[in-house]
């Protein structure tokens, strides 16, 4: 996520900055997916952001408030990004395709801020903060929801095969706990194979 700036030499711009605690949810955004949350600390969060401290807890009670924040501001923006991608006007199945895609895409070679903070945190925060974990599951159940509901769409319209047996909330579990998986065994192995692997099994089983 990008902070709104004006242009140099302008004396009028559309374009407004961010309020503080936006400004502090984006910096935090960038240092926690960059770094995770233990290595982030307040300090280096309101140097960065050029915040004072006051500021920073006017907004947030504690460090792990801000973190289910920036989980939370995450997660809003994303189900943006997919009810923008479920409006295109293609077949389910390619709306899965370009999905998966762009997941493959994005999380090959390496890692920064704009691709790794759900993989970073969920190898990181389940056992240390309660409300981020329960923040993260959130974010999960509703990108599983988004799955299941062009899953049926394509059993309806024909462009996804349908197997016997298995619902299709479940098939999107399977693909989102793969694809997550695969991404921080990537992450670890420093290999994509990983991701190769989870993407010829989901296109497959999406009729591709």
């Amino acid at each position: 996520m990008s902070i709104a700036t004006t242009q140099p030499n302008s004396t009028l711009s559309d374009a407004k900055p961010p309020d503080t605690k936006t400004h502090l949810l984006d910096i935090g955004y960038q240092l926690l997916a960059k770094k995770g949350f233990s290595a982030v600390g307040i300090k280096q969060i309101l140097d960065t952001a050029g915040v004072p401290k006051g500021s920073f807890y006017h907004y947030f009670a504690s460090k792990e408030a801000f973190g289910e924040a920036i989980i939370t501001h995450y997660f809003a923006n994303y189900k943006i990004r997919l009810d923008t991608m479920g409006a295109v006007d293609t077949d389910a199945q390619q709306k899965l395709y370009t999905y998966f895609q762009g997941w493959y895409d994005t999380q090959q070679n390496g890692c920064d801020h704009e691709k790794c903070l759900v993989v970073k945190l969920s190898a990181e925060v389940a056992d240390i903060s309660e409300s981020m974990r329960r923040a993260l599951n959130e974010g999960y159940q509703q990108t599983i929801e988004w799955l299941t509901s062009l899953i049926k769409a394509g059993w309806i319209e024909g462009s996804i095969p349908q197997t016997d047996n298995i619902g299709a909330e479940s098939m999107a579990k399977r693909w989102y706990f793969a694809w997550l998986g695969a991404s921080l065994i990537a992450k670890t192995s420093q290999t994509n194979t990983p991701l190769a692997e989870v993407w010829q099994m989901t296109t497959a089983q999406m009729g591709r």
